[in-house]
């Protein structure tokens, strides 16, 4: 009996599950994670940056310093991307909120069909942004496009006009195409936002006369504004990071008129073949973003404690 309670007593200690120190969980729950974000992130990040002090392109690289830098500073073509890629990005963003602003107004409305008119605000967003521009390609062409047949019929032109020919056409051409994108993702967020407002403060200001102008600046814009000032900020972003539609229409061009940052950035690197610069370029849009991010950051964070949501 004794000899058969040692090997019970045995087994029992070599069934005990071995426990890992709670630190130790943890680093092995977010190990992948790190990995993943060390290799695809954090070492193409430091190469860029590394590439930026050379003059790298096809036939090898060698240590040039601080003068990529100093070119993109003195720069007059550069300092002119620059302005125009926030032209670019403060009359885009400004569009979609206005345009999204209204159109989640009349989506939160009771009406017949407003399901149907919901779904039908998906499609820009949810459908390729290339198969989308293929679109706009056709609705811009001059001589089979039907804007510039409608414009004909109505007596503006005397003949076909192209849109993505000429430079301040093709810039705000553009803007309307990535507005046509954006809009349906601030429409969708700011209608979620509308239909959290309490319907007791719309009943209690309706009792008290209100109008609907007044309820909508008073009520809805205050309730919402934490949506608003998010989706400007993240907006803002995008709308700087967007290259497929630019390069669809244009390719930056005519003569560079819609060559924002990204895309300047892409023609140096992978056009010219000059990676080295193209990388002090790709550094100085980090550098921008990251200030675009502690905007972000210190305006919601205002804007929470402003209106209460913690």
């Amino acid at each position: 009996m004794t000899g058969l309670a040692e090997d019970t007593t045995a087994q029992a200690r070599r069934r005990v599950p071995v426990r890992l120190p709670e630190g130790w969980f943890a680093w092995a729950l977010i190990g992948p994670a790190m990995i993943f974000i060390g290799v695809i992130v954090a070492w193409p990040l430091v190469e860029t940056f590394r590439l930026s002090f050379t003059d790298a392109n096809l036939g090898g690289e060698s240590w040039v310093g601080w003068e990529n830098y100093a070119d993109l500073w003195g720069s007059t073509k550069f300092s002119q991307t620059i302005a125009r890629t926030f032209f670019w990005m403060a009359l885009s963003v400004s569009l979609k909120l206005v345009m999204g602003l209204i159109g989640a107004t009349l989506l939160n409305a009771t009406v017949p069909g407003r399901a149907l008119f919901r779904v039908l605000v998906m499609p820009p967003w949810v459908i390729p942004v290339a198969i989308g521009m293929i679109g706009w390609l056709w609705l811009y062409n001059g001589h089979f496009g039907m804007l510039s047949g409608m414009v004909q019929k109505i007596g503006l032109l005397d003949g076909p006009f192209e849109f993505l020919a000429y430079k301040n056409s093709a810039f705000y051409s553009a803007i309307v195409a990535d507005v046509w994108v954006g809009t349906p993702m601030v429409t969708l967020f700011f209608l979620a936002a509308m239909q959290g407002v309490p319907k007791d403060l719309y009943e209690a200001a309706y009792v008290d006369g209100a109008s609907r102008w007044y309820r909508f600046r008073r009520i809805t814009i205050p309730q919402i504004m934490p949506v608003i000032v998010s989706m400007a900020l993240l907006s803002a972003i995008w709308t700087f990071n967007s290259f497929e539609i630019i390069w669809i229409l244009t390719e930056g061009g005519p003569r560079g008129a819609t060559t924002t940052l990204i895309v300047d950035t892409y023609k140096v690197a992978i056009g010219n073949y000059k990676f080295g610069e193209g990388a002090a370029c790709a550094v100085v849009i980090v550098i921008l973003l990251a200030l675009f991010s502690l905007v972000y950051l210190f305006f919601l964070n205002k804007v929470n404690r402003r209106y209460g949501n913690k």
